[in-house]
């Protein structure tokens, strides 16, 4: 049994699960903002529905931000940084597009469950950030 337990710890500890959970957080803000750098007129259109100006402007930096960021934390190199920087930004969205108090009764409870869903997301992406910055060689 306890051979067994360490292959299976010795599996999900290997740095591919680890790289492939990353890739895994990092999925929905590459596909994001490659899709809004592919349809760059509809990525301006969803920064002005939510009241942001300049739209090309709030566009380019949020294509920057979630392929930067992105590129940050699956590089390795300042993970904390793109992971805070993916955390401010998930909890930002969340509060920008998922006002489910103000949503109609029948709305509601598909919101309420994506803004908690996104601020679980944000949670995951400090927990990325703290544990990069406390298990790096001081």
């Amino acid at each position: 049994m306890l051979g067994r337990m360490t292959i299976r710890g010795a599996a999900i500890t290997s740095r591919t699960v680890h790289w492939l959970a990353l890739l895994a957080l990092c999925g929905a803000y590459l596909q994001g903002g490659l899709v809004k750098l592919m349809d760059f007129d509809g990525a301006q259109a969803e920064m002005a529905h939510f009241g942001l100006h300049p739209a090309p402007l709030a566009a380019a930096a949020v294509i920057l931000l979630e392929l930067g960021a992105s590129a940050l934390v699956l590089s390795g190199r300042l993970r904390w940084l793109g992971a805070l920087a993916l955390a401010g930004f998930t909890a930002a969205a969340a509060l920008m597009a998922n006002r489910y108090w103000e949503a109609p009764a029948n709305a509601r409870f598909m919101s309420m469950n994506a803004f908690y869903e996104h601020f679980g997301l944000a949670g995951a992406w400090v927990l990325v950030a703290w544990h990069d910055l406390t298990e790096r060689p001081q």
